[in-house]
């Protein structure tokens, strides 16, 4: 009898440190898409563009659309021709962001996350000010060599909006 209850305990101790094991590899794992979305727009803050390059799927699958249509991005490269004609311009200055609301979801797989949260962006263009406020912004996320790279991001206003 006695050694039946030292099995349970056992059972139930080892299921308890399964558990919070999982869990944190859980919790890890979100923290590192939240990282990557978080370094995906305040690079631009140092204009670290090995930062920026490093938080994205680097091949013709990648995709972007901001809210007009000329502003849709579809592959690395031309994402890339963009970030150096625009934002490495001396006449862009990025002065803040904020990202409110992040929620972030790992796949059953563990190879597949997606993001949703409000953003504003803040800078500046020849001295005057720029921003996106209370953008919508949503982004899919793929687990490639052990790296959480973006993969396509959607950008959007309310039309509701004050």
């Amino acid at each position: 009898m006695k050694s039946k209850g030292l099995f349970f305990s056992a059972l139930v101790l080892t299921l308890i440190i399964h558990g919070w094991v999982i869990g944190q590899t859980d919790i890890s794992e979100k923290e590192k898409v939240s990282r990557v979305v978080h370094n995906s727009i305040g690079w631009a803050l140092d204009k670290d563009l090995d930062l920026l390059y490093g938080c994205f799927v680097q091949d013709s699958s990648f995709f972007i659309f901001h809210p007009d249509s000329a502003g849709t991005i579809i592959g690395f490269e031309s994402f890339k021709n963009l970030a150096e004609r625009v934002f490495m311009n001396d006449a862009f200055k990025a002065t803040g962001y904020e990202i409110r609301d992040l929620k972030t979801q790992i796949s059953r797989s563990g190879t597949t996350a997606w993001f949703s949260c409000n953003l504003d962006d803040f800078g500046e263009w020849n001295g005057q000010p720029s921003a996106w406020i209370n953008a919508r912004w949503t982004g899919v996320l793929e687990k490639i060599g052990g790296k959480w790279l973006i993969a396509q991001m959607h950008f959007s206003f309310p039309i509701d909006r004050n």
